[in-house]
């Protein structure tokens, strides 16, 4: 397990689930830039009410920042090449919601 910071695009729709126990969790796919610019998907899943409420919040294609344990994987595609994937338990998420909602919290009120 890897403490990891990621940044990409939400790829498709975040989606609730329900665990055996009722617990319930999110699934999404996040589309993020390898260190050689090629696309690596980023399975991610999520427990913490917060976190889940943002991402169903997303839309496709929308920008998303995540922070959780994250495994590396690996996998072979229809063509025998073996290609790279990770695995991420999120733990907190930023999104452009929340920049703008910190930058205005940030602003000098007007006095009263």
């Amino acid at each position: 397990m890897i403490d990891a910071l990621i940044a990409g695009r939400l790829y498709g729709h975040a989606e609730a689930r329900e665990g055996k126990n009722d617990s319930a969790y999110v699934t999404a796919r996040v589309r993020a830039a390898a260190g050689d610019g090629s696309p690596l998907i980023v399975n991610v899943i999520a427990f913490a009410d917060a976190v889940c409420d943002a991402l169903l919040a997303l839309d496709d294609g929308d920008s998303v920042t995540l922070s959780g344990a994250l495994t590396p994987k690996a996998w072979t595609d229809k063509n025998g090449e073996a290609r790279a994937a990770l695995d991420m338990v999120a733990h907190a998420v930023l999104t452009a919601y929340h920049v703008s909602r910190t930058r205005q919290a940030m602003q000098p009120g007007e006095s009263e």
